[in-house]
């Protein structure tokens, strides 16, 4: 019997059977979707519904928690991204301590099989589940054991893309790269809280964003970002991330975003940032007229960068 409930999401029941992929899918990124494409072909080459199986915390928050990374999407932003690819069914399950000690067979048999109704899966390139995982060859003989067929997809894209590659990428500022891989801007949400006012009185009125916990901040500096509003309305802003230095803001990471030619109040809102590319680096200036001066040539170039 299944030790946790899985939480289906879909509506596809046709009595014949799942073809499923397994994975965290951290950032749905295009490696990602060149194996859920693949596994849609598969699913319908059977007659069968599709199904991606994922996990409601990345898995090291169990099993290595002193290395869990942070995170590309939420949760919310995740299931979003996969219900937009066209598979047909996607499961959420809890990830526990329980379930990190069955094994890959066990894993496939108790959940796969039985909960599921798992008839073939596809398996990334160089993909491993289940405590104390597996090679290829050990994941078809099981499956050949109990009822599934296990199948590997086309490498392709996925050898070049990779969750972690991504998070480097953000981690050095390179958002456009990181764009790349996502196929995809990088966002990154959170609420409108109150600020220290010093960007209004430098000229340039900016919104504090205190950001969803878990997803990963880029590398200080400034950005060129689309700021979507709570109402959906999308405007260009310029995006400052760091310490602050010319302030004086000590070892607090301020989040700030001047929204071009918007005057509205925004405290308490949910705001989300579209990162398009970075301006510079953080840089301490010697006055704050000085620093006034590089905000208006942020402005310009942030600007020309979003409606060249």
């Amino acid at each position: 019997m299944c030790i946790f409930v899985p939480i289906m999401k879909g509506n596809m029941q046709n009595g014949r059977g799942r073809v499923a992929s397994i994975g965290f899918f951290d950032g749905v990124h295009r490696g990602h979707l060149c194996l859920i494409e693949q596994l849609c072909q598969e699913a319908k080459r059977r007659d069968m519904s599709s199904l991606l199986v994922t996990f409601d915390r990345h898995p090291r928050t169990i099993v290595s928690p002193d290395h869990v990374p942070t995170l590309l999407t939420t949760l919310e932003e995740k299931e979003h991204l996969l219900r937009q690819t066209g598979v047909d069914e996607i499961t959420i399950l809890p990830f526990t301590k329980e379930l990190s000690l069955l094994s890959a067979r066990d894993f496939m048999e108790q959940v796969l099989l039985r909960e599921l109704d798992v008839r073939a899966l596809v398996l990334g390139y160089d993909h491993a589940f289940g405590h104390g995982g597996g090679a290829f060859a050990d994941y078809v003989r099981w499956g050949q054991e109990i009822g599934i067929d296990v199948v590997r997809a086309h490498e392709l894209e996925s050898l070049m893309v990779s969750s972690s590659k991504c998070r480097k990428r953000l981690e050095q500022g390179d958002v456009e790269a990181a764009g790349e891989m996502l196929g995809r801007a990088y966002t990154l949400g959170g609420t409108v809280v109150r600020g220290f006012h010093i960007g209004r009185e430098l000229g340039f009125p900016t919104a504090n964003l205190k950001p969803d916990e878990e997803k990963l901040i880029p590398a200080h500096g400034a950005y060129a970002v689309w700021a979507v509003l709570s109402n959906g309305e999308r405007r260009g802003a310029m995006l400052n991330i760091g310490n602050r230095p010319t302030i004086g803001n000590g070892e607090a990471v301020s989040i700030e975003v001047n929204i071009f030619d918007y005057d509205g109040d925004l405290y308490g809102q949910r705001l989300t940032l579209e990162f398009v590319s970075r301006l510079r680096e953080e840089q301490r200036f010697a006055t704050r007229e000085e620093l006034s001066a590089q905000l208006a040539a942020d402005e310009t170039s942030a600007r020309k960068i979003l409606n060249p």
